[in-house]
């Protein structure tokens, strides 16, 4: 019976995965650039940010909410920051800082390059699919983003988005991991 609700929860998550992906992909360019500055400002305000945090944020692919600019904000408050790769099937962090040479990672994104150290986030900016205000996301449907926020133990979790990613309700399971924060163009909101 579990077996038979997760091949039901999956199969409503990919169909609620790509609709949302193909909202996301049909809002207009302009409109994107102008709500991720406000994303942008959102996030650098929340009061989570400390001197000794490491944070992650994700190389921007297709039409998701593009991070760079939180990142350089960050970077200038003396941050440490780091991009996921994967490695061997399971999500890794590399240390890397704005304008550091990036390489191509699979999926369509770029990582920093393999020598950069390995370390730790303590807040990761995840990028999303589709969400809800509980805090779940639908993401790209490989699970790296929930074993990992498991993997970690205590970590702040931002979700990045347009309001036009928001559904009613993910079909949450056992494994998903429920974000604490998901901000928007027009909006932050608390989760956890």
């Amino acid at each position: 019976m579990i077996e038979q609700f997760s091949k039901t929860a999956a199969s409503r998550k990919a169909a609620l995965r790509d609709a949302a992906l193909s909202r996301r992909d049909a809002l207009e360019i302009d409109d994107r650039l102008v709500w991720d500055q406000a994303i942008t400002e959102r996030v650098l305000a929340l009061p989570v940010f400390s001197s000794e945090d490491i944070v992650s944020a994700y190389w921007p692919m297709r039409s998701e909410a593009d991070p760079r600019p939180i990142m350089e904000g960050l970077h200038e408050r003396g941050l440490q920051l780091c991009l996921p790769a994967i490695v061997d099937r399971r999500m890794i962090f590399r240390r890397w800082a704005p304008y550091e040479p990036i390489v191509p990672g699979g999926f369509g994104t770029l990582v920093p390059e393999p020598h950069q150290p390995e370390i730790a986030p303590t807040i990761l900016l995840v990028p999303l699919a589709a969400f809800d205000r509980r805090g779940f996301r639908i993401g790209y449907g490989k699970g790296h983003y929930d074993s990992k926020l498991a993997e970690l133990g205590p970590v702040t979790s931002i979700g990045l988005a347009y309001g036009a990613q928001e559904i009613a309700a993910v079909p949450d399971e056992a494994h998903d991991r429920r974000l604490d924060w998901i901000l928007t163009e027009g909006e932050t909101i608390r989760c956890g």
